[in-house]
């Protein structure tokens, strides 16, 4: 009761004041009329505070997103379930979802009547232009009366995830060396995570399943060590992801580096479908993908990855060194200078395949493609160490320049 007299409305509160005021005038000038007015206005939202407080706790709720996982420009639908678990139907309903402003803005529904047991399910959409990972909820339902007179907010504790993923786009069949399982064509093989029968220890790298550590070889050589027992071969790759921020031009979904994010989700993408283990690296090291043979772990990492303030490449050249066994490095890189590129280039050797994707930063300012003797000279270093140079200038697809990627040492891309 006490709850439904704090959620009287301001019309609620008019009711109950002029009511008591009816009945205090009834009582001094002895007016039994009045008197039975006064009764009538002072009891209607009484009566409206104690219904409503009665059905403060007999709702249910879920949701469910479908798909929980979208790309970035696409809809998911979001249905809401409520359901009346008591006896007796509800009042007027007045529903809210907590929706991120990214999204969109919050829905808002009216439920006139729930009946006995009554189930009532919502849809509605969301959309973003902006990957990110969103919370949904939680909802809150305002239960009124009929006049407007009480009014009682309940919130539900339940949210739900959504997650909006970088564009993906469909890629061209690029022959890869390095990136095959199996033998033949110089195709670059390591060792993943089962095969022949090797009991002898070695370093753990990240993905393998922390079920095969070797704890006496671990304490022995005071670094993390699995079995390899029954190990089989696997062609591995890296894909490198330049995140410095002054290494991009442009903001929003049109940036060089929303650009850079959707061609690196897209080639992904692309290399975990044809069935390399691979891995994620930024300017800021190696990235955690729970499994590097599907797709959506790389997805959800790369949804949520944003501009790093660091000023090299370093600590990512650092980490694709350290992991070893890649027979295929891609790299989606922004603005590099000469020195920046030999590093990167020194990584590929024999056995080893190098694809350096080039944003024309250069391009999303307004200059010409492929003007930049800045562009032009990092494009030289990269190709002498026999990196294949893929260019993507701002407005062109990453389809539609990926076929370059077959070209040894030589140029590619739109000019």
């Amino acid at each position: 009761m006490r709850a439904g007299l704090r959620a009287l409305t301001s019309r609620g509160r008019s009711f109950l004041a002029s009511g008591l005021a009816a009945l205090l005038m009834a009582l001094l000038l002895g007016e039994n009329d009045l008197f039975r007015i006064g009764v009538l206005v002072t009891a209607l939202p009484l009566l409206a505070a104690m219904v409503v407080a009665r059905t403060r706790y007999r709702l249910s709720c879920a949701r469910r997103l479908d798909p929980s996982r979208a790309e970035a420009g696409g809809e998911s639908t979001v249905t809401l379930r409520l359901e009346n678990v008591t006896r007796l139907p509800t009042g007027l309903l007045l529903i809210e979802d907590t929706v991120p402003y990214a999204l969109g803005v919050r829905p808002r529904f009216v439920l006139d009547r729930v009946e006995s047991r009554g189930i009532r399910e919502i849809d509605y959409r969301v959309r973003s232009d902006l990957r990110g990972r969103y919370t949904i909820g939680p909802l809150s339902v305002r239960i009124a009366d009929p006049f407007g007179l009480v009014e009682l907010t309940r919130g539900f504790t339940i949210s739900d995830t959504l997650v909006v993923t970088p564009q993906v786009v469909a890629l061209p069949h690029v022959r890869l060396s390095g990136e095959w399982t199996g033998g033949g064509d110089s195709r670059t093989r390591s060792v993943a995570a089962a095969g022949d029968d090797d009991v002898a220890p070695r370093e753990y790298r990240q993905g393998d399943d922390l079920r095969r550590v070797h704890w006496r070889s671990t304490a022995r050589h005071g670094e993390l060590m699995v079995r390899r027992e029954e190990q089989q071969w696997q062609s591995r790759g890296a894909l490198l992801l330049d995140t410095r921020r002054h290494a991009h031009r442009g903001e929003g979904p049109r940036s060089s580096f929303e650009v850079a994010v959707s061609a690196a989700a897209s080639i992904g993408v692309h290399l975990a479908h044809e069935g390399l283990g691979l891995r994620l690296v930024t300017d800021q090291g190696a990235e955690h993908l729970t499994d590097m043979g599907l797709s959506w772990s790389l997805l959800d990492t790369l949804a949520v990855v944003r501009h790093s303030p660091a000023r090299s490449l370093e600590m990512g050249i650092t980490a694709l060194r350290q992991g070893g066994g890649d027979g295929l490095i891609v790299a989606v890189l922004g603005a590099l200078d000469p020195d920046e590129a030999r590093d990167l280039a020194r990584l590929r050797h024999s056995g080893i395949t190098g694809v350096a994707v080039l944003l024309d930063v250069d391009s999303w300012e307004g200059a010409a493609p492929g003007t930049s003797a800045s562009q032009l000279a990092v494009e030289a270093v990269l190709a002498g160490y026999g990196w294949r140079i893929v260019r993507l200038p701002v407005g062109t697809s990453i389809a539609s320049v990926w076929q370059h990627a077959a070209n040894r040492g030589r140029y590619g891309g739109a000019a």
